[in-house]
C-alpha cells in the first residue's frame, strides 16, 4: 500500500518509459482512470484499460513513443500531495512549460487538463504536471 497512489502511477509510467516498456500496470482507482483519460486525450499515453490481476482491479497503461522510439512523456511532477494540497482559482490555472506540457486538475466538473479548465473558467486542485 502506498501513501500517494497518484505519485505511484506517475512513477510507474515514467519508469516504464525509461525501460522502453510497451505498457505498465498499476492498481486501479477512479481518480487514476480519470488522470489516464486526460493523458490519453493529450497524447501522452496511447491508451489504457481496466483489467483484473489476481482478482484485484488494475489499470493497463499503453505507453506512447514517437517514430524514433522517444517517449512522449519527458517529465512528470506531483503538485498537490497528501501532506500539502494545492488549489488554484480559475484565473490562476498554471501553464506548464509555456503551454508545451499539461497540468491535470480536479474541478467541480471532474478531472481535466489546464486548457479545458481555463476554457470553462474553473479552478480546483492541481494534481500533477506532465511535459
Amino acid at each position: 500500500m502506498t501513501s500517494d497512489p497518484i505519485a505511484d502511477l506517475l512513477t510507474r509510467v515514467m519508469n516504464g518509459h525509461r525501460a522502453r516498456h510497451a505498457n505498465v500496470r498499476a492498481p486501479y482507482s477512479r481518480i487514476k482512470e480519470a488522470i489516464c483519460d486526460v493523458l490519453r486525450r493529450e497524447g501522452y499515453i496511447r491508451d489504457f484499460e481496466k483489467t483484473t490481476v489476481s482478482g484485484h482491479p488494475a489499470l493497463l497503461v499503453t505507453l506512447a513513443y514517437d517514430a524514433a522510439r522517444k517517449p512522449a512523456i519527458l517529465g512528470a511532477r506531483r503538485i498537490s500531495r497528501p501532506g500539502r494540497r494545492v488549489y488554484v482559482g480559475a484565473d490562476e490555472v498554471p501553464k506548464v512549460r509555456n503551454g508545451l506540457g499539461v497540468a491535470v486538475l480536479t474541478t467541480p466538473k471532474g478531472v481535466m487538463s489546464d486548457a479545458e479548465a481555463r476554457k470553462q473558467r474553473l479552478g480546483g486542485e492541481v494534481l500533477c504536471e506532465v511535459w
